[in-house]
């Protein structure tokens, strides 16, 4: 089986790799299996200061995996993402995320779940489950908290496409750099982290995500049990099916 999540450690900093081309990063089981590992690997190791997570592809990610989703059903990966969510929030190692090209659905959470997210200007995000008669339920837990009431409602309920600019705006990214300066941006990021003490990042993240990991444990299952659902029915089948012929013709 091709390893869709690398992991390399140097300097103090774990940088996880998001692989899996024939999907453009789609969230199969496989994929957050891999991903929810090297996410708890770091965080037990000692020797890892800092966790960033990027793309080897010129995606992002694409969101849930529509072909699971359409034979084998969402119940595995409902509660994967509150999981993947959940371990990226509660790691006790600052997590950056380097965001660049196409985001998509469920792919977001895990930009909102970073600590800190750095996107390029060209970067694409779109909430896109309403199209699918989904709704963008488990990634609620990390993405609400980051947006206005207002933002939500017009992100969530248009599925329109917006950039990295107005990402940064919206409070989705922690700032969007042009292009050109992405990796300058994350390594600066990376650089500033790797000046704090150990304990006191540990313990100002817990500070930070205090009231997120609280509500993601009350609600996380409740909300992989109504994303399942929703995968689950007629409508959502019918529309994702449509989705997938139109991508093959």
């Amino acid at each position: 089986m091709t390893e869709l999540v690398h992991l390399t450690v140097a300097d103090g900093v774990a940088t996880i790799t998001l692989d899996s081309p024939h999907n453009k990063n789609a969230l199969s089981q496989q994929f957050t299996g891999e991903l929810l590992e090297r996410l708890d690997g770091v965080g037990a190791d000692e020797t890892v200061r800092v966790i960033v997570i990027r793309s080897a592809l010129d995606v992002f990610c694409s969101g849930a995996d529509l072909s699971e989703a359409t034979t084998i059903g969402m119940g595995i990966g409902a509660q994967r993402m509150v999981d993947v969510q959940r371990a990226i929030v509660a790691n006790p190692k600052p997590v950056v995320a380097r965001v660049a090209g196409p985001v998509r659905a469920g792919g977001i959470g895990i930009v909102a779940a970073a600590d800190i997210s750095v996107a390029g200007a060209s970067t694409t995000f779109a909430l896109t489950e309403v199209r699918l008669g989904l709704a963008a339920a488990t990634i609620s837990l990390t993405v609400l908290p980051r947006l206005t009431d207002r933002a939500a409602a017009y992100t969530f309920l248009t599925g329109n496409s917006f950039d990295g600019a107005e990402a940064a705006r919206l409070g989705l990214v922690t700032v969007a750099v042009p292009d050109a300066d992405l990796d300058t941006a994350v390594n600066s990021v990376v650089e500033s982290l790797l000046m704090g003490v150990p304990q006191g990042l540990g313990e100002t993240k817990k500070l930070l995500n205090r009231e997120l990991l609280a509500d993601i444990d009350a609600r996380g299952k409740d909300l992989a049990d109504l994303s399942a659902s929703l995968f689950g029915s007629s409508a959502a089948q019918e529309a994702m099916l449509a989705f997938l012929n139109r991508k093959k013709s």
